[in-house]
């Protein structure tokens, strides 16, 4: 295999089409992986990520892409390029060929003198674990693979199955007494935007409140950063030009009071960030935008699964009926950066059993940031 070394995500029609054929013959694709999301990424955070872009190939043939990325003046360490952005992350490639290009993507790091490589939300049923573990021993990297987050997920299933969810979702006696809270305002409906047109003209209004829910339990939303701003703006543009963006509005009459950014990706309705006005929170209307989105999804056959994406909030458990798991994997050439590693996260997992004393503790941290 011949590793092509690259400092940049090409805006490249012929290598984008390369990259998205080849996430589309992994045995789990994600829009995450696809060309635009690194696209949007290197876009939006150009300043405080350096992309390191490994393509693997044979012959002319793209088998493998390691999207990559340092920060300035840490170029020893690596991580994936779309690692605070993406709930998946992977290094892509024929599922035959993954073990082979992992290890030739750790060995070509080791010989550029890279310390550490922290590989984020990665699938815990992903092929790249075990070859993870091979490569780590051959090229003298410690390796330490902690659990990350559980994302819920809802499983379709059968016609049977489908009809069987609409009408639990429907029958949910919290569902009803939202909706007829809500329709006291007004008729409640449901639009779903999929035109840049249409996407465009809504994203400031889901910004805001999706800041102002945060602001309102007195913690920090991540689309109070501009860049952060500029990749949901730069990435649902390109996601609409390949008719993989769905924005859904929950409305009261005109009035807008719930949106879930997502996308609909190889039979996976993926629900990236949800949010709601805070102003008629006492009836749920995020959880009310939820069920209506399930209920869609029971009637298009092209669906066979909901992510509801990272994070175990309660109100996905009410609805979910499958999860999946990511893992956090650090490499380091260095065994005192292993240990601390390990102890980082054990004294974290012990704090877990303090939340009042952990929320305080996240509380200052997020004002230090600002």
């Amino acid at each position: 295999m011949r590793l092509v070394l690259l400092s940049e995500v090409p805006e490249e029609a012929s290598l984008q089409r390369q990259w998205n054929d080849l996430v589309l013959q992994m045995r789990r694709p994600e829009a995450f992986y696809n060309c635009e999301w690194a696209l949007a990424v290197q876009s939006a955070y150009h300043s405080s990520r350096k992309p390191l872009v490994l393509l693997g190939y044979d012959g002319s043939d793209l088998v493998g892409i390691a999207c990559l990325a340092t920060e300035p003046g840490q170029e020893r360490d690596v991580s994936f390029l779309t690692a605070s952005t993406a709930d998946y992350c992977e290094f892509v490639s024929l599922p035959q060929r993954q073990e082979e290009f992992v290890e030739a993507v750790v060995a070509e790091l080791r010989q550029l003198g890279v310390g550490s490589l922290a590989l984020a939300n990665l699938p815990a049923d992903s092929e790249t674990t075990p070859a993870l573990r091979a490569a780590a021993k051959k090229h003298g990297f410690h390796l330490y693979i902690r659990p990350g987050y559980l994302c819920p997920q809802v499983r379709l299933g059968s016609a049977v199955e489908r009809q069987e969810l609409k009408t639990t979702v429907m029958r949910k006696r919290q569902l009803r007494r939202c909706l007829r809270a809500l329709e006291r305002e007004g008729p409640v409906t449901c639009s779903y935007l999929r035109s840049w047109t249409q996407v465009e003209s809504v994203l400031p209004e889901f910004a805001h409140a999706h800041v102002a829910r945060f602001q309102a339990t007195e913690h920090t939303s991540f689309l109070s950063a501009p860049e952060r701003r500029v990749f949901m703006e730069d990435l649902a543009k390109r996601l609409c030009d390949r008719g993989l963006m769905t924005l859904t509005v929950l409305m009261i009459g005109d009035q807008p009071v719930a949106w879930s950014y997502g996308f609909q990706f190889h039979g996976v309705w993926f629900l990236y960030q949800t949010t709601f006005d805070t102003r008629y929170q006492e009836n749920s209307p995020g959880y009310c935008l939820l069920a209506r989105i399930l209920i869609e999804a029971c009637d298009m056959k092209a669906l066979q699964l909901v992510d509801l994406g990272l994070g175990a909030e309660t109100y996905k458990e009410w609805f979910a009926n499958n999860s999946r798991q990511t893992l956090y994997a650090t490499l380091t050439t260095s065994p005192l950066d292993h240990w601390r590693e390990m102890a980082r996260y054990r004294m974290a997992a012990e704090l877990k059993r303090f939340p009042k004393l952990e929320d305080t503790l996240r509380k200052m941290r997020s004002r230090l940031r600002q």
